[in-house]
């Protein structure tokens, strides 16, 4: 019944399909649905232009949605690595090379500490007063290096 209602619209069938797809889409966003309603407008302009049957129009389809699928994540993949900046997720420490910072307590024999926002860091480095500014130059472990701003 469905595939009859489908043959009878002849290239308008693909064409609405694929608007359908991308409509998909904007409902629930991830960048699949994208391709295969463009493969299905694609295929529904092929079968107003040559007049394809129906098995002919569906491996058409088929075969479309799979480039356009395969096209679309090299598109999106290069486009997402080229701008991806420099992640310091899991690398909290590495975010914080170059920053100043107020030593929360006093560099005694190389270890003291200084306060990041709601978390306290163990630094080492020379012998300073409380309150002095630090720079952090590098990350050893979970431990900040530090030296003069």
């Amino acid at each position: 019944m469905i595939r009859d209602a489908f043959i009878s619209l002849g290239a308008w069938s693909w064409i609405i399909l694929g608007l359908v797809l991308i409509g998909v889409e904007l409902m629930a966003p991830g960048i699949f649905f994208l391709w295969l309603g463009l493969a299905a407008i694609a295929t529904g302009l092929l079968d107003a232009a040559f007049d394809l049957s129906w098995q002919t129009a569906f491996i058409i389809f088929a075969l479309l949605s799979v480039a356009a699928v395969i096209l679309g994540r090299y598109v999106t993949r290069a486009k997402d690595q080229a701008e991806a900046p420099a992640s310091h997720l899991n690398q909290r420490g590495q975010a914080l090379v170059g920053r100043v910072f107020t030593l929360e307590t006093p560099i005694k024999d190389g270890e003291g500490r200084i306060r990041v926002d709601d978390s306290s860091w163990r630094v080492t480095g020379a012998d300073r007063l409380k309150g002095a500014k630090v720079r952090v130059v590098r990350v050893e472990g979970s431990t900040l290096v530090v030296d003069d701003p």
